[in-house]
């Protein structure tokens, strides 16, 4: 999956869990009701069960929308808590975030006495 957002114009993830139950067409009305999302906008929208081990990405790559689940099977994804419906992040975050890592604890930049 992570071949599939390459370079979004953003990755905006819903604060709020949904029901994993739903498809393209409920996880679109919701992008575009509560969290005033357009899906054919090029961004990548990601929601979350209410145990925080599964996600769903809504995108649309020109032609299509794709709907792509990930589930981990130990622990839980890290989610902003956020008082905004939903929340953006880098795609750096995004890379670290779908890996179950605590991204908000880590930065996409080195410090300078550990780079390479």
């Amino acid at each position: 999956m992570p071949e599939l957002i390459r370079d979004p114009c953003a990755i905006w993830l819903a604060v709020e869990p949904v029901d994993m139950r739903r498809g393209i067409d409920g996880l679109s009305m919701i992008a575009q009701q509560a969290l005033g999302k357009a899906p054919s906008s090029g961004a990548a929208i990601v929601f979350r069960n209410r145990r925080g081990n599964r996600i769903k990405v809504l995108l649309w790559d020109g032609t299509g929308v794709w709907l792509c689940q990930r589930r981990l099977h130990e622990g839980h994804f890290v989610w902003p808590k956020s008082t905004d419906t939903c929340f953006s992040v880098t795609f750096e975050q995004w890379q670290w975030l779908i890996t179950g890592v605590n991204w908000q604890r880590l930065s996409a930049i080195l410090p300078a006495d550990l780079q390479l």
